[in-house]
């Protein structure tokens, strides 16, 4: 379980295919500071377990469903990614409660440069957009964001300075594709209303 607050940005430093799997070499300082083997962490909101540590870095093996559902399969070396270590029961709950289980990919439609924040809209895929509300958590690449609006499959939110400097909403462009998961709350109703209606 996370909370969807960015740690640091570490740096993908090297990939290799293994079978149907792909192991990612991750640069990083902090989330270093304490990780071990068989810990859970966030990698652009996805969660993956570490399976080898070194001074400087970490691996991780994204299994094929994760690649197909997620953007860590088209990852290049150099990426900037957002990584946070899973939250302890001592941890305050700053963002919401993301699970780290991606939903499926969204796209980067339009970013609106304001005067000092910042306008993301995401094109959401038709099986995700029931659920997401208006003022309503999501995360995104795993960082938790309020949504500001929705219009059809559009949802727009808002990024505040603090949130661009220290995450890679700032490598963003439109046409990109990010991973996306909806509040776990509201799949667990609409799973449970069905039940019910059987």
């Amino acid at each position: 379980m996370f909370t969807g607050l960015i740690e640091e940005l570490g740096t993908l430093v090297d990939r290799k295919t293994e079978g149907t799997s792909v192991r990612l070499q991750i640069e990083a300082q902090k989330v270093l500071s304490d990780l071990k083997i068989d810990d859970s962490i966030s990698v652009n909101g996805c969660c993956q377990t570490v399976v080898r540590v070194e001074p400087s870095v970490f691996e991780v093996i994204a299994v094929g469903e994760t690649l197909q559902k997620t953007t860590l399969g088209s990852l290049k070396i150099g990426a900037a990614l957002n990584l946070e270590r899973a939250a302890t029961l001592e941890t305050r709950l700053g963002g919401h409660l993301v699970q780290g289980h991606v939903d499926g990919v969204a796209r980067v439609s339009a970013i609106n440069s304001l005067d000092g924040s910042w306008e993301y809209y995401f094109e959401i895929p038709e099986a995700f957009i029931r659920y997401i509300v208006p003022v309503g958590s999501i995360a995104i690449n795993g960082v938790s964001l309020t949504v500001a609006n929705i219009e059809s499959r559009t949802i727009k939110v808002a990024v505040i300075p603090h949130t661009h400097a220290v995450t890679n909403f700032k490598d963003l462009r439109p046409g990109d594709e990010v991973n996306i998961e909806t509040d776990v709350i509201a799949k667990m109703v609409e799973r449970f209303v069905e039940r019910r209606a059987e």
